[in-house]
């Protein structure tokens, strides 16, 4: 055996290609790994290959790999156990997915020798039954790139592509497997030339593109814009505020898992989610333009009328992987969010614009915000000693500061969450980007990896908390320095799948009978386990008149260093 083998040069290419963290969870499959990293630290090359994050769970892994790319644009690896720990990523790889976040995600293969042919070969009952027909098909459906490393001469060549493909637009996870045979291989050092692997360069529109749409909007009487994730590229919402103001454009956040437009704006015209009834701003528009939203409305309830002309731009305008999907669209542009919004804004400014129409338009559109921000400062009331979810997020707005970094996974509440909290700084709310419950705990440790000097905040619902494995992020977090506050919207249920059933049969026996079986009686001790697992602060609190108190404690405990969870009681479900 020499010091130099195809794990060792894999885990090179890694760090080469931005990645500082390796998130893993270890099996029979990594001998070679765990070799490795204690040799890098007896012969002192540690700092050349990722730090290793060592996590209890896969998905608690996988979602801080998210959780540091949302932060930062950069992908970091996932080391998982073969077809197993590969299956136990599934829903955090869907948010990934679907979020469009690059991850680099490694697994093991199962020893292809049974003799003792070559060094590595199976000696572990396991590693029959770990051996499946086609493991890349797994997450074949997820993921942009899969291959297989058959070789470390080659090592550094497919890293250096995943982590391309990874972080070209629209971003996406990847997926390379290693049966140990070819990790435990001896080879000679590899060279890497990451420099050559740069992702693609931001699209632009096309000029016939950019005069359709600027005209389109110039001479509008009601355009709207829409947008979902425009704001996952911070560096796009100034562009989107320059343009808006420019026209005086309102702004929809449709399903928003970024901060997409300065809540406080008065061209901020409120959020869409679930809703089931009609939206007259929607209806009444002439001209709407959608800015990266993969479900700007939802037809059968809330989309604009027959006669608006619509426009798509978006660095994924098709939904390539989404089978049914449709926007009955004049314009479908692919183009980088920020460029186009650019490319947009010069044209109106080169040309200028009917100034009597854009005054009108700003009336009116300041006169909505002002009227849907009178309705909400309404709600931020307690019902006597009980802490409603609007009361609760404006007492966490009003806890935390502008630099603090949210994440919101609230899922009935998230339009609490948008309404109420009022973010206003790009980059300073996130959600998962996809519908697989869960993903905050784990973000939460990458969101901090990346940016230790901001307080991390947490905002998410009973069920969300205990999909997220939270026995193993608290544990991981209290063992790397990664604290957070957790904060619990506590109804003692599931409410989403009771929400669904009404939204369906309203008249129902559920309905008639309130006999939906989403119950979470007898209640968990839910701070408890983080207190336990994690050594965290914890607490329970259902009085509103102990709220302030109870948040500021919690707070003052997480920016001392350690962890904090307070579940919050609300109406029960």
């Amino acid at each position: 055996m020499s010091d130099y083998t195809t794990t060792r040069a894999f885990l090179e290419a890694l760090a080469e290609g931005g990645v500082k963290y390796a998130f893993a969870n270890l099996g029979s499959d990594h001998p070679a790994l765990v070799e490795t990293y204690a040799m890098a630290r007896q012969q002192g090359f540690a700092d050349t290959l990722p730090e290793l994050i060592i996590c209890p769970h896969e998905s608690v892994a996988m979602s801080a790999a998210q959780g540091y790319a949302q932060v930062t644009g950069i992908p970091q690896a996932v080391l998982v156990h073969v077809e197993c720990g590969t299956q136990n990523i599934g829903g955090m790889l869907h948010n990934a997915a679907k979020g469009r976040f690059g991850v680099l995600l490694y697994a093991g293969a199962s020893p292809y020798t049974q003799e003792g042919e070559l060094f590595g070969s199976r000696n572990e009952f396991i590693q029959w039954i770990q051996d499946v027909h086609d493991q890349r098909g797994i997450v074949r459906g997820y993921t942009k790139y899969d291959n297989e490393i058959r070789t470390g001469h080659n090592v550094k060549q497919l890293v250096h592509r995943a982590l391309q493909l990874a972080r070209s637009e629209p971003a996406g996870p990847v997926y390379l497997v290693g049966p140990r045979e070819v990790m435990e291989a001896d080879i000679p050092v590899q060279q890497g030339h990451p420099e050559q692997y740069s992702p693609v360069a931001p699209a632009a529109l096309a000029p016939s593109v950019v005069e359709d749409i600027a005209g389109a909007l110039s001479t509008a009487h009601a355009p709207v814009v829409v947008t979902s994730y425009l704001g996952k590229d911070p560096s796009a919402v100034p562009e989107l505020v320059a343009l808006c103001e420019s026209l005086a454009l309102p702004v929809i956040e449709s399903v928003p898992m970024h901060l997409n437009f300065p809540a406080d704006h008065p061209l901020h015209w409120g959020y869409q989610w679930n809703d089931q009834n009609h939206n007259p701003l929607l209806e009444n528009a002439d001209v709407v333009l959608v800015l990266g939203s993969d479900v700007p409305w939802i037809p059968t309830k809330n989309r604009p009328s027959a006669g608006a002309r619509l426009f798509v731009v978006d660095t994924d305008p098709l939904k390539e992987q989404m089978p049914l999907w449709h926007v009955p669209a004049e314009r479908f542009a692919m183009a980088d969010l920020s460029t186009a919004v650019g490319q947009l804004r010069e044209r109106i400014e080169r040309e200028g614009v009917d100034r009597g129409l854009v005054e009108a338009r700003l009336a009116s559109a300041t006169a909505e915000h002002e009227r849907q921000r009178a309705e909400q400062v309404d709600r931020e009331r307690p019902d006597g000693d009980t802490i409603t979810p609007e009361y609760l997020v404006a007492c966490v707005r009003d806890a935390i500061d502008d630099d603090t970094l949210v994440l919101s996974e609230a899922i009935t509440n998230y339009p609490v969450v948008n309404q109420h909290l009022r973010r206003n700084r790009p980059g300073s709310l996130l959600g998962s980007g996809g519908g697989s419950l869960g993903w905050s705990a784990g973000a939460a440790i990458g969101a901090k990896l990346a940016a230790p000097e901001r307080t991390v905040v947490s905002l998410i619902g009973d069920g969300t908390y205990l999909f997220g494995v939270p026995s193993s992020a608290q544990w991981v977090a209290r063992r790397y320095g990664t604290p957070s506050l957790t904060v619990i919207f506590d109804n003692r249920g599931w409410k989403a799948p009771k929400m669904s059933t009404l939204s369906v049969r309203p008249d129902g026996v559920a309905a008639s009978m309130d006999d939906f079986n989403v119950s979470f009686s007898p209640e968990a001790d839910l701070p408890g386990i983080a207190e336990a697992a994690g050594g965290a602060w914890g607490r329970t609190v259902g009085v509103a008149s102990e709220l302030k108190g109870v948040l500021a404690e919690a707070l003052e405990v997480v920016r001392g260093g350690r962890s904090a969870v307070l579940s919050v009681h609300v109406p029960e479900v």
